[in-house]
């Protein structure tokens, strides 16, 4: 076990230095910021001076030092366009995106994994069939008709679920929730489906996949030999064993739900760090831009680890290796 994380550890350390030298480039060469900021008319004087007071007159080697110090100390820089810390926006935005999708990859879950273990041992039923085209649909839908097709549904003609926002939010101190109230609540349905339906249709299909191929082994027709109960056959034996590569599945899609919520956030005006990219393109707001490359590397890098450390606990074969 030590061995297997010290060499994760030296990997993710590599891994965010190449993210750190990615981000320092769209940093530097990404757009003029300058052009942005000043006002219409501006004098090349006054541009000269906003470029010194901004530290993009210096040469790249003394940017890329002073970059990679402040990222070591959290200090991300300072947002061209709100003129805030950008490590204090991120962290006002996280709550909404962690929480929209902690309840995507529940619902997916929740549901993929009982249709997929459904459809593996019944394939041939109508509900599997079913099941199985409605994820060829799931799959093949872009991500934000799926949202505006909702919207139009439920928020226009129907009425019975807000079509953006959070709702009400409780303040808890550091973090401000939309769980403890009944507007957030509805607040997060329509979105969550949304950012859920592509990850809950990849979940269903691997499932069904795995579970049909270990359904066919050996060691499970023996267990059906010796006359053990069903339950504990496809329970305990067949799907502990199919859940191996779910488990690496769904760390890798936490991270591709975090990184890309913004197409989903940006249908449904949801205040989260995938608005707030996708507010930083148009700007362009480049410190914004590069703190969300960073965050989204090393969230990528943590969640990699994470499941190569739950492998060792499904199976327990690799704590041998």
């Amino acid at each position: 076990m030590i061995r297997l994380l010290s060499v994760r550890l030296l990997q993710a350390i590599l891994v965010m230095v190449a993210v750190t030298a990615i981000a320092f480039i769209m940093f530097r060469f990404v757009g003029d910021p300058v052009a942005s900021m000043v006002r219409e008319g501006a004098t090349q004087a006054e541009k000269d001076a906003l470029r010194a007071a901004l530290g993009l007159d210096r040469s790249i080697p003394v940017q890329f030092v002073h970059f990679v110090g402040q990222v070591l100390t959290g200090n991300l820089g300072t947002s061209f366009r709100y003129q805030q810390p950008v490590t204090d926006l991120l962290l006002n935005r996280l709550p909404a995106t962690l929480e929209l999708v902690v309840v995507a990859t529940v619902l997916s879950l929740a549901i993929g994994i009982p249709l997929g273990v459904l459809s593996a041992l019944k394939p041939h039923a109508l509900l599997s069939r079913l099941t199985q085209s409605a994820t060829l649909v799931g799959i093949s839908m872009p991500t934000f008709v799926t949202g505006l097709l909702l919207i139009l549904v439920f928020a226009v003609n129907l009425r019975w679920l807000p079509s953006s926002g959070r709702g009400d939010l409780v303040d808890l101190g550091l973090w401000q929730t939309g769980f403890l109230t009944l507007s957030g609540l509805k607040s997060l349905i329509l979105p969550s489906i949304t950012l859920a339906l592509f990850q809950l249709t990849l979940i269903m299909r691997l499932v069904r996949s795995e579970m049909i191929d270990v359904l066919s082994s050996d060691y499970i027709r023996f267990a059906f030999a010796r006359g053990l109960p069903k339950s504990y056959i496809y329970g305990k034996l067949a799907l502990r064993n199919a859940l191996m590569p779910v488990v690496t599945v769904t760390g890798l899609q936490i991270g591709q739900l975090i990184a890309f919520a913004i197409v989903t956030e940006t249908v449904f005006q949801w205040p989260g760090m995938g608005l707030l990219f996708t507010n930083a393109v148009g700007y362009p707001d480049i410190p914004v831009l590069s703190a969300y490359l960073l965050f989204v590397g090393f969230l990528f890098v943590f969640i990699n680890m994470i499941v190569d450390i739950l492998y060792t606990f499904i199976d327990p074969r690799l704590r041998t290796k």
